[in-house]
């Protein structure tokens, strides 16, 4: 085998990871997805503006799911329960976040019942429908706070 066929023995397997992430992603969307940017907040490093990772955000009942847009892995890799949501922290894109994040992106600041916080940044009609999901909390489960 030449060195010409292993690199395009090694291009066509870059294609066909490509092909099958970009599947998985339209997957995602057409059963009721939504693009959301996310990064966990470290302890370490709170103010940080590093790690946007893009993800589709399904809504599964009283939990949102978050699928990394580039990863192998078929589950999703935040998992958020309505009833412990709070949201600490509202605010636009820094000027470091503007080369990641969309233009007219909003960044919730997310802690859950644990001590894990998570920032999502979202489009605002992905915002106006993530907000109503939010508030949409039966009667008496209500344990959410959000920022202004």
């Amino acid at each position: 085998m030449t060195v010409g066929h292993i690199v395009a023995v090694a291009l066509l397997l870059v294609l066909v990871v490509l092909v099958g992430l970009g599947f998985r992603r339209l997957r995602l969307i057409r059963s009721g997805g939504v693009d959301v940017w996310q990064r966990r907040v470290r302890a370490s490093a709170p103010t940080s503006t590093r790690g946007w990772n893009l993800g589709v955000l399904r809504y599964q009942g009283e939990e949102i799911a978050w699928f990394r847009v580039i990863s192998l892995s078929s589950g999703a890799e935040l998992r958020l329960s309505r009833r412990q949501i709070e949201i600490t922290d509202r605010r636009r894109p820094g000027p470091s976040e503007e080369y990641v994040l969309p233009p007219d992106a909003t960044v919730l600041r997310c802690r859950d019942g644990s001590s894990r916080t998570v920032e999502l940044a979202m489009s605002q009609d992905v915002l106006t429908g993530f907000l109503s999901w939010l508030e949409a909390t039966p009667p008496g489960n209500f344990n959410h706070r959000q920022a202004s």
